[in-house]
């Protein structure tokens, strides 16, 4: 958004115009000096009342008349620019852009949301609920309503492109998720992103079936069918429904255990040491339920002589605090 003070470049123009136009008359006229000539134009044009300086010549004074009509049509025009500029809040809409901008160029480690429907929206809740940093991408007008009320951090435009998605700061992001419902626009999206950091983590939603081996070869990492989980949903409550209360009620952290994730990164003192080594079987720590190699094998229940390597994915299950003594211990 241009500045609004932008919006009276063309008053400006037209006010010096007449100003130097008023000058001129009464030099060439009158044969005032540059002083006298330029006070007169201005007690004119702003039409204040003073008397004149020096008696004008019938010349003067119809010269004087056509300075009235312009001069004070221009201070008119300027005054509606400036009330419309209040009028429709644009110092405040300039404002709160300019501190979105800033919150964005803060972001680091969060994640890029593009879309924000349905299943945008919920993203979001879910984020917000368990403090996860994000950047919304949309270009709907009743999206970005929502998204301005709500007091989000947003970017408008088109998430394909790469301006936007630098934009939302996709140098320093997380993740991508591709929530729109488009398959076509999905496959634009993953490829941009996938092109400007060839690294970054990659969820995107697939509307039909047949979508789901293009956006994989688009370089999505997990694709979700909407369908398809819902279906599984409901099977599962139907078969298994007290397993999945207990699942939700870890996963959403309403009980006193959770169920948490940690990545064993590049400089952690644990990387080279075993489980039991790292400290991780102790009283204090939370119980691991699964590790995850970077190749993607799976051992469930790890040993306790096995080695941590860099990459390792750790599920673990505890406490808050049990949950944080795991982290520290892996640091």
């Amino acid at each position: 958004m241009p500045h609004p003070l932008l919006r009276f470049r063309l008053p400006a123009v037209l006010l010096g115009l007449v100003i130097l136009y008023g000058i001129g008359g009464y030099m060439l006229i009158e044969g005032w000096n540059l002083l006298d000539a330029f006070y007169m134009t201005i007690i004119t044009i702003s039409t204040v009342g003073y008397s004149e300086l020096h008696s004008l010549s019938t010349a003067g004074r119809l010269f004087t008349s056509t300075l009235i009509v312009v001069g004070v049509g221009t201070m008119l025009y300027g005054f509606g620019v400036f009330a419309e500029t209040l009028t429709d809040g644009a110092f405040v809409k300039y404002r709160r852009e300019r501190q979105l901008e800033r919150a964005l160029k803060q972001l680091s480690d969060h994640f890029i949301i593009c879309g924000y429907g349905r299943i945008g929206t919920q993203i979001v809740a879910e984020f917000d609920e368990h403090k996860v940093p994000y950047a919304v991408i949309d270009q709907t007008e009743e999206a970005l309503v929502r998204l301005r009320n709500e007091d989000r951090l947003h970017v408008e435009g088109d998430a394909s492109s790469e301006e936007v998605l630098k934009l939302a700061g996709i140098e320093r992001a997380r993740g991508l998720i591709s929530a729109v419902d488009s398959d076509e626009r999905a496959v634009y999206i993953t490829l941009a992103a996938r092109a400007l950091k060839p690294d970054l983590y990659l969820i995107s939603r697939a509307g039909r079936p047949e979508s789901i081996r293009r956006l994989e070869l688009a370089g999505a990492n997990r694709i979700i069918s909407p369908y398809q989980m819902a279906g599984h949903r409901m099977a599962e409550l139907a078969v298994r429904p007290a397993l999945v209360d207990v699942l939700d009620t870890l996963h959403h952290g309403m009980s006193e255990i959770a169920v948490e994730e940690m990545l064993v990164k590049q400089g952690m003192a644990a990387v080279g040491k075993t489980i039991s080594d790292a400290g991780l079987l102790s009283p204090q720590a939370a119980k691991l339920l699964a590790l995850r190699r970077d190749d993607g094998t799976v051992h469930v229940n790890p040993g306790a002589d096995m080695r941590l390597e860099e990459g390792d994915l750790l599920i673990a299950l505890g406490s808050e605090d049990q949950l944080y003594a795991s982290a520290a211990m892996l640091k």
